[in-house]
């Protein structure tokens, strides 16, 4: 067994030989001999690349095609429906012109002021030389037409009688501020005088 123990140094020693041939071999023109090739998980890890890209592009374009046809069915209905919107944007307007004609008559309905009873009032109490050619009411208040008869100092002075007498009336105070715009004219006839009284509404209508 001595013979087959060989010392450490030589072991060291022997290692150190070199080979019996010197090696010749090529090893860039020798075949791969791996069981897996390296190309393989190149072109595996290459597919899967490719076939996420693909997925999600198609994804998006999936989605994108979805809105688009939610968009034409949209189109569809707003075209359906522009016709008959347009036609009752016109019936709207036709109501609230009719709606503010029904309110006017409403209102006037409502209203604590009678014509026919305001002019009885006013012909009850005219003086016996003043004649009222024209009443004319509206929404401002009431212009008053009328004709004083006398010499213009006369005139003047019944005309003024009557304009105190109406601001005097505590019903049309009330309702009324009497004013004489203009004062008195000249009439064709000698012997009277034109004059206008405006009764302006204090409420403004």
């Amino acid at each position: 067994m001595a013979l087959f123990k060989i010392k450490k140094t030589e072991r060291t020693a022997v290692s150190l030989v070199p080979a019996w041939h010197p090696n010749f071999r090529n090893f860039d023109r020798l075949p791969d001999v791996k069981v897996v090739r390296t190309s393989f998980f190149v072109n595996c890890v290459a597919v899967v690349i490719t076939l996420v890209v693909l997925f999600y592009f198609g994804l998006q374009e999936y989605k994108l095609h979805e809105v688009r046809l939610q968009i034409a069915d949209w189109q569809r209905q707003i075209d359906a429906n522009q016709k008959p919107s347009e036609k009752a944007v016109g019936t709207y307007h036709k109501f609230q012109a009719q709606e503010s004609k029904v309110a006017e008559v409403v209102a006037y309905v409502k209203s604590d002021f009678v014509r026919s009873d305001f002019i009885i009032e006013l012909g009850q109490s005219l003086p016996d030389n003043i004649v009222l050619d024209s009443i004319n009411i509206n929404e401002s208040g009431v212009s008053l037409h009328g004709i004083v008869q006398g010499t213009f100092t006369v005139a003047t002075e019944q005309a003024e009688a009557y304009l105190d007498q109406l601001r005097a009336d505590p019903r049309l105070r009330a309702k009324f501020e009497a004013t004489m715009p203009g004062g008195l004219n000249q009439d064709s006839k000698a012997d009277q005088m034109n004059f206008n009284i405006f009764l302006k509404a204090k409420n403004g209508k």
